[in-house]
């Protein structure tokens, strides 16, 4: 179930009226993509920052955005934050409709990383990647996608190609057609005796 944030329409644009709004504990965001014009609204922002304290899933779900006209399903494609403070000082929204692809970066869950034979044998369990890029329609994009490291013997790596995903859901790096691209995700080192 997605997520209803309450955002309004904002008619300033700039630099001064961005300060304005986040001085009023506003974050000015954006909406953009489909075949509708972009859209400019500010959100609350301690509603913002209590959603994604308490769950970071939001990165990749549906979010449905009310109060500046219709009510819009969206993605965060990007949010950017002040480097000093760690507030949140822009987000950029991307619709989301059920007929469109989205490009997102998705996390790497690892599970059964202690049962694995390798490490048992003494192996060291290097991570290549922890994201990955997938292509897919808004409604299957995954929180996360798991990866089984049980079964890792010492001295092999688990490759994207590899990787079970969720129906509907491409790596856009296995897309290209070449094997280059098929990279290695985790592995394990063998044990030097």
């Amino acid at each position: 179930m997605s997520q209803v944030w309450t955002a309004e329409l904002r008619t300033e644009e700039g630099k001064g009226a961005s300060r304005r709004l986040r001085h009023a504990g506003k974050v000015p965001a954006i909406i953009y993509g489909g075949d509708v014009d972009a859209k400019s609204i500010a959100l609350k922002s301690n509603q913002i920052e209590r959603a994604l304290k308490l769950d970071v899933d939001l990165y990749n779900s549906v979010l449905t955005l009310e109060g500046a006209g219709d009510a819009e399903n969206c993605i965060i494609k990007d949010l950017q934050r002040h480097p000093a403070t760690g507030f949140i000082t822009h987000i950029d929204f991307q619709r989301a409709s059920d007929k469109a692809m989205v490009t997102k970066r998705v996390p790497l869950k690892f599970k059964g990383k202690e049962s694995s034979p390798g490490v048992k044998m003494g192996g060291l369990m290097s991570f290549m990647q922890t994201t990955v890029e997938v292509s897919c329609l808004a409604k299957d994009l995954p929180t996360a996608i798991d990866v089984d490291v049980s079964e890792l013997e010492a001295g092999t790596n688990l490759r994207l190609s590899q990787l079970t995903l969720p129906k509907g859901v491409k790596l856009t790096a296995l897309t290209h057609g070449n094997t280059d691209y098929d990279q290695a995700v985790v592995g394990i080192s063998k044990v030097k005796r």
